[in-house]
C-alpha cells in the first residue's frame, strides 16, 4: 500500500526523523492559509500523488510570496500530472502539501529495502541526491553504497557512520546523519514497510540533516498489524476495480491489454500472461482468484473483468487442484448470465471435478469456447480478439 508524501513525512516524524513543517490543503484558500501559518518566507507547493517524478511533470513549485502561492495552487489542483511512474493517463492532483523552504547546502540519498538476494534488510545511500536512484545505478552505480542489516540486532551505529563518510556526509553532521538512518530503519521495521525511501535527504545551512520528501510503502499482508497507517489509504489514487478486488480477497492487477485472464494460483497466472504474449496477444489484468475461491468470489472476479472497457475476450484457466472445477463453472455461469456475455469467453479447465465442471459449461446455454490445454485456450482467445 503506498501513501502520500505529507503522511509518509508524519509517520516518520514519530520515530525522530527530521522534516520540514507542512500542511496539507485540498483547496487554494486552504493552501495560502496553510502558507501564511508557516511564517516561511519561501514556501514550497507539492502536488500529492502516488508517483515519483512529480518536480519534472510541474508539481512542485517554490513560492517567495502568498500571490505566488495562491497561483501555483490554482495551477497544481485539479492538473492531470504525467510522470514516468504514472503512465500516458496520468494522475489529477487532489491534495497538495505546503512547506517550508529551507537552505539546501547539498542533496543525498537514503533508502531501506527488502533485498531477496540476501534475504535481508538493506539501506543504501548515495552522494548524487534529487535524481532517480535508478538513473544513479545505471551511470554511476560505484556511487551507491549498501550495509546488509542482521535482522537479530539491527541496523548498528557503526553501519550508519559507514554509509555516511561514503556519502561524505559534512563530519560535522555525521552524527545527526547516523540518528537520521536508525530513526529510518527504526520505522520500515516496525510499521512493516516494503519500502523507505528518502530522496533527497539534505543538509541545510543550518546544520541540519532532513527528509526533503519521503516515499513509504507498506506491506499488503500486515496491514492488519497497523490501522493506523490503513486509514491512511487514499482509495482515489487507486484503480477502483483492483479497490474491488481486495473486497474479495482476489489478487488483481490492472493492466494495459484487452484479454481478461483469471486463474487460480499466482504462478500459473503469470504463466498463462506470458503464453498470451506468445501467442501475439496482451493481457489486460493480473487475476488470482486463490485456492479456496467460493462461487460468489467467481463470480465477483468474473465481474471485475467484464467492468474493464478494454477487455475484449475473456481466458479462464483453472487447475483444480484444492479449488473444484464446477465451482468455477457455477460462478462463470452465473456472471455471465447476470451481466450479459457480449465478448469472447474461453475456458480451460483442469484437475478436481473437471468433468463436471466442463458438463455446466456446455449446457449453460452460453457462447463458451472450451480449451483442451493452456497453450490451446491461449490461441483460441488471440484468434478469437483478433
Amino acid at each position: 500500500m503506498n501513501i502520500h508524501e505529507y503522511q509518509g513525512k508524519e509517520v516518520l516524524k514519530q520515530y525522530g526523523v527530521a522534516v520540514p513543517q507542512g500542511k496539507v490543503a485540498f483547496t487554494v484558500e486552504e493552501a495560502v492559509e496553510a502558507a501564511k501559518s508557516l511564517g516561511s518566507s519561501v514556501v514550497v507547493v507539492k502536488a500529492q500523488i502516488h508517483a515519483g517524478g512529480r518536480g519534472k511533470a510541474g508539481g512542485v513549485k517554490v513560492a517567495k510570496n502568498l500571490d505566488e502561492v495562491r497561483t501555483y495552487a490554482e495551477q497544481i489542483l485539479g492538473k492531470v500530472l504525467v510522470t514516468h511512474q504514472t503512465g500516458p493517463e496520468g494522475k489529477e492532483v487532489k491534495r497538495l502539501l505546503i512547506e517550508e523552504g529551507c537552505d539546501i547546502k547539498k542533496e543525498y540519498y537514503v533508502g531501506v529495502v527488502v533485498d531477496r538476494a540476501t534475504g535481508r534488510v538493506v539501506m543504501m545511500a548515495s552522494e548524487e541526491g534529487g535524481t532517480e536512484i535508478e538513473e544513479v545505478a545505471a551511470a554511476t552505480p560505484e556511487k551507491i553504497f549498501k550495509e546488509v542489516i542482521d535482522p537479530a540486532v539491527g541496523l548498528q551505529v557503526f553501519q550508519a557512520r559507514r554509509l555516511a563518510y561514503a556519502i561524505r556526509i559534512p563530519n560535522e553532521l555525521v552524527n545527526k546523519a547516523v540518528k537520521f538512518m536508525i530513526a529510518l530503519y527504526n520505522a520500515f521495521i516496525d510499521k512493516d514497510c516494503s519500502i523507505a525511501e528518502i530522496n533527497p535527504l539534505v543538509v541545510t545551512g543550518d546544520g541540519n540533516v532532513m527528509a526533503l520528501d519521503a516515499k513509504l510503502n507498506f506491506d499488503s499482508n500486515a496491514l492488519f498489524r497497523h490501522k493506523d497507517i490503513q486509514e491512511l489509504r487514499d482509495f482515489e489514487e487507486e484503480d477502483e476495480k483492483e479497490i474491488e478486488a481486495s473486497k474479495y480477497d482476489l489478487s488483481y492487477i490492472a493492466l494495459d491489454g484487452n484479454i481478461g485472464c483469471m486463474v487460480n494460483g499466482a504462478g500459473l497466472a503469470m504463466a498463462t500472461m506470458d503464453i498470451i504474449k506468445y501467442y501475439g496477444g496482451d493481457p489486460a489484468n493480473f487475476l488470482d482468484v486463490g485456492g479456496g475461491a467460493t462461487k460468489e468470489k467467481v463470480t465477483e472476479a468474473f465481474k471485475i473483468i467484464l467492468s474493464d472497457r478494454k477487455v475484449e475476450g475473456i481466458f479462464v484457466n483453472i487447475f483444480g487442484g484444492i479449488m473444484r472445477c464446477d465451482v468455477i463453472a457455477e460462478g462463470v455461469v452465473a456472471a455471465a448470465k447476470e451481466l450479459g456475455l457480449d465478448r469472447p469467453l474461453v475456458v480451460r479447465l483442469e484437475g478436481t471435478n473437471v468433468d463436471l465442471g466442463k458438463k455446466i459449461l456446455a449446457e449453460s446455454g452460453l457462447n463458451i469456447v472450451p480449451a483442451d490445454s493452456m497453450a490451446d485456450g491461449a490461441q483460441k482467445i488471440v484468434a478469437l480478439v483478433k
